[in-house]
């Protein structure tokens, strides 16, 4: 190299980054405890004061919720590849939406908490020359805890950079009709296989602390739009269909029905034959898997009830391409 010379930069790519919410490395005390930690740490997700909820993070939770959290990971590890479902669909979700897009569009995976890093990727599509990158944040309803705590994640791995991509964040798709037709098929397909058919459908969202909801989150209001555009797609009435809501964490009061507290309570009540579908994740996890498949099927028969079945979420289905793949052009336009 010429003393004067600079080294070839590549330049002219665009690049498209999915990102979900995050895994540990293994399901172990081990693997759980830096991803607990650093996803607890987001001021995004606890808002309260790191002066008060510091100590109680470092000195009580990270000493007992590890654990806890491990057995639930173990559960539904995947063996065969030694990681979690969630890392291994958006993995795929990345690599088959790669196939159909192809060469003009560097498509690529992250996850907000452990990793491969935002930051990681965001270089690494900068140094594969992708001077414009499209962020997508796997998260059809938008909140400020997951939605915004991704893209602010992805503006501090640009302050780092001397010379910046153009960036276009991704917007929510909660109404979206491929989303809506996906989650609608996905329903009326698994039905399709059971010899029963349930008395009702709960369509379960993760949580949300009601006092974010109160400062202006729109998440209960995407969440109760996407149960409303799926039971009209169904041919359902809320009767048939029940929007609820899962995962709570801490004593404060979170968005409510409660899906556990709602599903036991109908099966005491009599109702026998249920099937949960959760449409706030685009790919299984543990909070579908066990918190639901395993949990709140062992709560519901122990309650009364005989038949209970969880839809699987979109994963890695035509479907679920064909939906990133109309998402993807979307919010690529005037790009390609």
């Amino acid at each position: 190299m010429l003393p004067n010379s600079h080294p070839t930069v590549a330049y002219g790519k665009t690049g498209l980054l999915l990102v979900n919410l995050g895994t540990p490395t293994s399901p172990d005390k081990k693997g759980l405890r830096p991803y607990l930690k650093q996803f607890l740490s987001d001021r995004r997700v606890i808002e309260a004061s790191p002066l008060i909820w510091q100590p109680i993070l470092r000195g009580i939770i990270l000493n007992t919720r590890p654990k806890k959290s491990a057995k639930a990971y173990a559960k539904i590890w995947r063996q065969e590849s030694n990681e979690s479902p969630l890392r291994y669909y958006t993995r795929r979700q990345a690599e088959l939406l790669q196939e159909v897009l192809g060469e003009s569009v560097i498509v690529d995976w992250a996850m907000r908490y452990g990793a491969p890093s935002i930051d990681d990727k965001i270089k690494a599509m900068k140094d594969a020359g992708c001077e414009r990158i499209s962020i997508m944040a796997l998260y059809p309803q938008y909140s400020a805890t997951t939605s915004a705590s991704v893209y602010d994640d992805v503006f501090r791995s640009l302050l780092k950079l001397r010379w910046q991509p153009a960036v276009r964040t991704a917007a929510p798709w909660h109404d979206h009709p491929a989303y809506i037709d996906a989650l609608a098929q996905s329903v009326t397909q698994h039905i399709d296989t059971l010899d029963w058919k349930p008395d009702v459908i709960i369509a379960s969202f993760h949580g949300l602390p009601q006092a974010y909801f109160d400062k202006g989150d729109p998440y209960h209001c995407h969440c109760a739009k996407t149960a409303r555009l799926l039971r009209e797609k169904l041919g359902m009435d809320d009767t048939q269909l029940k929007l609820t809501f899962q995962s709570r964490f801490g004593p404060t009061q979170w968005l409510q029905p409660y899906t556990d507290k709602t599903v036991v309570e109908m099966a005491e009540a009599g109702t026998k034959k249920i099937a949960v579908v959760t449409p706030g994740f685009i790919s299984d996890c543990v909070e579908t898997l066990e918190e639901i498949g395993i949990e709140l099927q062992g709560d519901f028969k122990e309650a009364g009830g005989t038949h209970f079945t969880t839809v699987p979420c979109l994963n890695e289905t035509q479907p679920c391409v064909d939906l990133l793949n109309t998402l993807a052009l979307r919010d690529l336009s005037g790009w390609l």
